[in-house]
């Protein structure tokens, strides 16, 4: 028998950009401060591990890119985390010590394939410290193309715990519908939608994911003032001009009905916490189940590649 409640705590924070220690710091009072408060289960925000680079440039145009924004992309990916690797240990640690399930948007640094390449991800971490899984961003959004690689179909993670099954899809990926129903396929009952989206649309989107999913939908964003920039990036007068607000946040949960269980947080850092009702899900299935009764199969049909691609396969020795 499955537990049917579970305290779910949103981090609205945000670390040092390009500052690990920093990141890695925040999720430990946060997550101890989460669990303070009875939470079971502790969601940081899209790449908090080490930060959004909202509004900077990085040295690009079409056509050219600049050496100082090359200096500041070499430092984004000697902040980034290799997974499995030392970062993700000690947030098992914190995950073991405090008894959650830890979420965490982080940059992934591949070092199976790729000497370069970095990936937005979601690491899932249990509350016995191992890493359950991992999601990788399958399309980053407009000039997030510059940073971050396209994941593949072998990590739309979705993990069955004591209190139902988890997932998750990044900001925008929300948007397409395909991989909205290959989480829905999988029996989501708590989609989480880490994002770097401040916008009143954005809260359309997680009511009607909700919805349309009959799920928990965990929105979790960054709230991010200038001061937490270093000022020393090659690339600093990108953002020199921009309001002190550079995120307003937004955080917020929704119940499987669409409704708010916690209200959007707007203009400051906070954690938001609320009491999910698992029975919640299996009632509001009673007149909509996107992938049960209310499917046509006979007419719609959805093939998902979960094969891991590789570049390169090697054989013999």
């Amino acid at each position: 028998m499955k537990q049917r409640r579970i305290r779910a705590a949103v981090v609205q924070a945000a670390p040092i950009l390009f500052d690990k220690r920093s990141a890695m710091d925040k999720i430990r009072s946060k997550t101890k401060e989460a669990a303070g408060q009875g939470a079971h289960l502790v969601v940081f925000p899209e790449v908090f591990l080490p930060g959004y680079p909202r509004g900077l440039y990085f040295g690009t145009r079409v056509g050219s890119r600049d050496s100082a924004g090359r200096q500041d992309w070499e430092r984004y990916w000697n902040s980034a985390i290799e997974v499995p690797g030392a970062e993700t240990d000690e947030l098992g640690e914190l995950a073991r010590e405090t008894g959650v399930y830890l979420v965490v948007g982080v940059v992934e640094r591949d070092r199976e394939f790729s000497t370069g390449t970095l990936y937005n991800s979601i690491v899932y971490i249990g509350p016995d410290g191992s890493v359950l899984g991992k999601h990788r961003k399958l399309v980053p959004t407009g000039a997030e193309r510059l940073l971050w690689g396209q994941g593949d179909g072998s990590t739309l993670t979705v993990i069955d715990t004591p209190f139902g099954r988890i997932g998750g899809l990044i900001c925008w990926e929300n948007y397409m519908p395909l991989a909205r129903m290959a989480m829905y396929a999988q029996g989501i009952d708590i989609l989480i939608t880490p994002t770097a989206d401040a916008r009143d649309t954005w809260q359309a989107t997680l009511r009607h994911i909700a919805c349309e999913g009959r799920c928990f939908v965990v929105s979790c964003n960054q709230f991010v003032t200038k001061d937490s920039y270093p000022g020393d990036l090659a690339c600093y007068e990108d953002i020199r001009s921009d309001p002190d607000i550079l995120c307003r946040g937004g955080s917020a949960i929704v119940g499987p009905l669409g409704d708010y269980v916690a209200e959007p947080l707007y203009n400051r850092e906070g954690i938001l916490t609320a009491e999910l009702d698992l029975s919640q899900v299996t009632q509001s299935r009673f007149d909509f189940d996107v992938t049960g009764h209310y499917s046509r199969p006979d007419v719609f049909q959805l093939v998902i590649n979960g094969q891991k691609q590789e570049i390169a396969r090697f054989t013999g020795n």
